[in-house]
Formats: C-alpha cells, sequence, structure tokens
C-alpha cells in the first residue's frame, strides 16, 4: 500500500463542521415544524408587511396635507408593472432587480419625505442639486431651538430612518419577488387581472374620494425630481447671462442717489416680517396695534413714513435670498442663483453709496457667526457680525442677541459717531426668527449695557419646545417677536434720528406656512420713513399707504423690482451694461 495511502487511511474521521448559517436554517425548519400554524400566520403577515410597505411607499405623496388614507387606496401602475417584470426574470437576476427596485423605491420615499418639510418650512420642494447644504443649518436650527443633544439625536434619526427605509423595501421588494415565482401561474394572472383593472379605471377616469384610482404618483414623483434638476441646470447658465445685464451697471458716481446726499440712510431686514403679520386673525391684532401706535409716536417725532408690499424671492427661510433680491434688482430665489450674483459685480443698492464716494458703508449683521466674503458684494466697508457688537448676553434661541441691543451698539460704534461724511447702513434683525422663543422684552435704552441684563429675562421667556409643535402658540409668539422688532427698530429712530435720517424696512419673507397657512402670498410689508418731506415726496407717484402699516389693497411689486425704482426715484441715471 502507498505511503500517503496508508496515512489518509490512518487519519481519524471526524464530522464535517456545520455553518452558522446552516445551523440557522436548521433552527428555522425546526421551528415551522414543530408550531405550523404559528409559521404559516408569521409568514403571511411578513408578505403582507412588505407588500404594504412596497404598495405604501409608490402612493406616498409629497405634501403633509396629502397624506391622507384616501392616498393608499388606489392602484398602483409601477407595482403591476414591477410584478410583471419579475415574473419574467429567472432567480437571480430578479433578486438583483428587486433589490434595486426595492431601493430605489427607497430612495424616491425618502425624497417625498425631504419635500415635505421643505413644503412645511420653505414653502417649495427639496432640490437635489442645491438644498443638501441646507440639512445642515436645519440641524444647526434644531440644535438652537431644542439643544445640540435634541439635534444629535434628530440627524442620527433621520439618517437612520433613511437607510432603513431604503433597506426595507429593497428587502420586501424580493421577497415579493420570491413569493410571485413560487406561485407564478397564479401571479400572472392576478398581474393581468391588475393591469386591465388599470387601464379600465385610467380609461373610464374612475375616482374613489375625489382621486384616480389609477395612481402613476410614483412615477410622477420621478418625473418632477427629474424635472427640478433639468431646470435647476438650465438656469444657472440664463441666470449667469441675466446678472451681467444692469440698468445702472455703467452709471457713474455721481449720478448715483443724487437726491439722497447728505442723508444717513439706513436699509433694515425684519426677520420673517410677512403679510400674515399685518392680516391672520390670531396675528394681526397685536402687530397692527403696533404699527399704528408706532406711526403715531414717529408723527410726534417729526417722522412720517409710506408702506407698501413686495413679493419675496423666497418663504420661510432662506432670509439672504430675500436679502440679496431686494438690494440686487435680480430674482434670487436659489441657493445656485445666489452664488452665482454674489460671485460677479452687479450693482446692490448697498453698494451704490459707496460708489458715489460720498458715503460710509457698513453692515450689522448679528446673525452672521462666520466669514462672510459677500460684504465686498454688498459694498460695505465694514461688517459689525456677532462677535463685533459688544454682546454678553444670552442667545434667545437662533438669535445671537435682541434687536434693542443690536441697534443700540449700531448707535454706539457707528451712527452716533461724529463724521466727516453720511453713513448708509444695512442692518438685518433677527430677534423674529423662528421659533419664536424665547422672546426677549424691551428694557430702558440707558440700561442695556453689554446685554447682561436679557439674562434673567431669557430664563423666564418660553421653551422652544413648547411652542414649535403648537401651530396656535407659534402664531402668537410670531406676532409678539414681530411687534418687538417693530417697536425696537422705530424706537431707535425716534430715539437717535436726526433730520437727516432715512430709515427704510422691510420683511424678508413670510413665517413658515404653520404660521402663515398653506398656499399664503409671498408678500412682506416695506416701509420709507424720513422726517424731510422732500424724501417722501420723491415716492408720491408709488401711491403706498401713509403710516407704518400697509393697506391690504396697496401696490404690490415684485421684490427684485424695488432697486431699480428706489434709484430711479432719487435722481439715480441709467447706463445700463449688456447682457
Amino acid at each position: 500500500m502507498p505511503v500517503f495511502t496508508r496515512l489518509r487511511a490512518a487519519r481519524p474521521r471526524t464530522r464535517p463542521r456545520t455553518r452558522p448559517r446552516t445551523r440557522l436554517r436548521t433552527c428555522l425548519r425546526a421551528a415551522r415544524e414543530a408550531h405550523p400554524v404559528a409559521a404559516r400566520a408569521l409568514r403571511l403577515t411578513v408578505h403582507v408587511l412588505a407588500a404594504a410597505l412596497v404598495v405604501g411607499a409608490l402612493l406616498m405623496p409629497n405634501t403633509a396635507p396629502a397624506l391622507r388614507p384616501d392616498r393608499f387606496t388606489r392602484i398602483p401602475a409601477e407595482a403591476i408593472i414591477g410584478a410583471i417584470l419579475l415574473l419574467a426574470l429567472p432567480r437571480r437576476p430578479r433578486t438583483v432587480v428587486a433589490a434595486l427596485c426595492g431601493a430605489g423605491i427607497g430612495v424616491l420615499t425618502v425624497l417625498n419625505l425631504l419635500d415635505m418639510g421643505f413644503t412645511e418650512y420653505l414653502g417649495r420642494g427639496f432640490n437635489l442639486v442645491l438644498d443638501w447644504g441646507l440639512l445642515d443649518d436645519a440641524q444647526t436650527y434644531v440644535a438652537d431651538a431644542l439643544g445640540g443633544t435634541a439635534a444629535t439625536a434628530a440627524a442620527v434619526g433621520a439618517v437612520v430612518l433613511a437607510l432603513l427605509l431604503v433597506a426595507g423595501t429593497a428587502l420586501a421588494a424580493v421577497r415579493l419577488g420570491n413569493l410571485l415565482a413560487r406561485h407564478r401561474t397564479r401571479s400572472t394572472r392576478g398581474a393581468l387581472i391588475a393591469g386591465t383593472a388599470w387601464v379600465a379605471c385610467a380609461a373610464l377616469g374612475v375616482q374613489l374620494a375625489g382621486l384616480p384610482v389609477a395612481s402613476e404618483r410614483a412615477a410622477g414623483a420621478l418625473k418632477g425630481q427629474t424635472r427640478r434638476v433639468v431646470e435647476t441646470l438650465r438656469d444657472e447658465a440664463a441666470f449667469e447671462k441675466e446678472s451681467r445685464a444692469d440698468t445702472f451697471g455703467a452709471t457713474p458716481p455721481e449720478q448715483l442717489v443724487p437726491d439722497l446726499r447728505g442723508k444717513d440712510v439706513v436699509f433694515a431686514f425684519i426677520e420673517s416680517y410677512g403679510r400674515a403679520a399685518v392680516v391672520d386673525p390670531l396675528v394681526a391684532p397685536g402687530v397692527t396695534r403696533t404699527l399704528d401706535t408706532r406711526t403715531a409716536a414717529l408723527a410726534r417725532a417729526g417722522f412720517h413714513a409710506r408702506s407698501g408690499w413686495l413679493t419675496s424671492a423666497t418663504y420661510g427661510g432662506s432670509s439672504w435670498l430675500g436679502h440679496s433680491t431686494a438690494l440686487s434688482g435680480l430674482w434670487v430665489d436659489n441657493q445656485q442663483r445666489y452664488r452665482t450674483v454674489t460671485a460677479g459685480d452687479h450693482l446692490t443698492l448697498t453698494r451704490a453709496f459707496r460708489e458715489t464716494g460720498a458715503w460710509d458703508t457698513v453692515g450689522v449683521m448679528p446673525g452672521v457667526q462666520k466669514a462672510w466674503p459677500e460684504a465686498e458684494w454688498y459694498g460695505l466697508d465694514k461688517v459689525y457680525d456677532a462677535f463685533d457688537l459688544g454682546y454678553r448676553g444670552p442667545k434667545f434661541s437662533w438669535s445671537t442677541m435682541p434687536d434693542q441691543y443690536a441697534l443700540e451698539a449700531f448707535e454706539r460704534l457707528e451712527h452716533g459717531r461724529k463724521r466727516d461724511r453720511p453713513l448708509m447702513s444695512e442692518i438685518i434683525l433677527t430677534s423674529s426668527h423662528q421659533p419664536w422663543a424665547p422672546i426677549p422684552e424691551l428694557v430702558g435704552w440707558d440700561e442695556l449695557g453689554d446685554g447682561s441684563v436679557f439674562d434673567a429675562i431669557q430664563r423666564a421667556g418660553k421653551k422652544p419646545a413648547g411652542v414649535v409643535a403648537d401651530g396656535a402658540a407659534s402664531k402668537r409668539e410670531y406676532g409678539r417677536s414681530i411687534t418687538y422688532s417693530v417697536t425696537s427698530l422705530t424706537q431707535w429712530l425716534e430715539r437717535y434720528g436726526t433730520d437727516d435720517t432715512v430709515l427704510v424696512f422691510l420683511g424678508d419673507h413670510q413665517p413658515l406656512a404653520r404660521v402663515s397657512g398653506d398656499r399664503a402670498s409671498r408678500d412682506v410689508p416695506v416701509s420709507v420713513v424720513a422726517k424731510d418731506p422732500e424724501v417722501l415726496e420723491k415716492i408720491a407717484d408709488w401711491d403706498w399707504t401713509e403710516g407704518l402699516r400697509p393697506a391690504e389693497d396697496a401696490p404690490v411689486w415684485r421684490m427684485s423690482d424695488f432697486r431699480d425704482r428706489f434709484l430711479t426715484a432719487y435722481g439715480s441715471t441709467p447706463h445700463p451694461t449688456g447682457g
């Protein structure tokens, strides 16, 4: 006998090791055999849940108001087509296709959820090209409103939910594909019946609860997302060309705003100051009373005002889009447009003052907490951000400091100083930023100090968590915040304004839908206030309402029209540059 044969014969025989996966299958088989009824019920339950997940995802709307039970009582064409495709494939290709299709359905569901959130807060759907950076802003907002732990938990939860949705729909699609293959004859018959029913319902226009029974919801959502991406890419090139054309782009410095020479001009934006503040029944009474009271107080101090409406380029948030639209004369309604215009040399209303050489220009930006290169585009010689105003008090949710303090710091650092030239200022007031809790209270202007006086006020204020989830409370606190901001600004003017002070203040956008209402307009109030009657006489043909409260039927302009109308009213001569 050969040596290697003897060695092999002498080696003791051992039983092959059972793989863990095989052991698991063996245990499951034993459990099914031991409890057949329970196993069958469990299997049917998993099948039903898988079908419900896939069909529910295919029928899911992308707006919160549409999230109703009757939305899920329709026949999705995509499910029928998917079933037919999987029935036609062999096992391995079927598994791969089912997993990819299921994952795609999960991704589409995540996009639908993002659409819901963006529609609720910004009045528009999620943009796959432009909006990823706003998710970081959303986390910062949650941190300011509910704390860092809650923000981290929300971010982790959102990522986990997204991954579970994608994985869950992929696994569910694979399971349903295998189920169809095991019952191929009955599945084929069922798919044909469902397809016939879908075609008949589509042809006859059959509806249930006002909705067509034959649904193409998922295909429509995919088409919508694709169209949004394509339009965004096309818009980028078109807007770049548009931004190069400027009615006042070549106007000589001496021909820019000659009728305001010698005036201290202030452009102030009040966060979330929208039409809802003036017309909503739960919000308006307190705000309109404040506007009327402050109009009378300013009149006693010698100031008079005219007010109208502007339609903002943004809604619910992204305030910088409103600021850049009003001051550039361009419709800046997305982040790509903002990047394009701020990287160019399109003349802003604020930079027009610097171009003349007759004004010093400053910006007061208490909401800016990092580098802000846009200052040069806005034509601001100096910018005071959240760290430059000397504030040592508490934050009020998102707002780094109360408006009253920011205005007093502006007076101390710039407006109240003696200077050789008048001052043009851009001021962003942030106390009316959502979630509108806690809200600062007015204190004596001589008591502001370094802002420590607000410690007790902040501690005694309402907690953001108690306001965010309550629509009625959000409306009430929103109104209080607008009252505070308007009062702070007009008291500053009453206290420190001179015969040569001109104040232009406006909202940047409407508050989110929970406050302004579904399908609300994007209108915001705008006011011009001055002592010199000639300043208001220049805009007499605008037909604006006297006082700080614009009439509901006062003229409404697109916000992008404001720059050219303002420059023209105060004597600027157009010298266009080409596109």
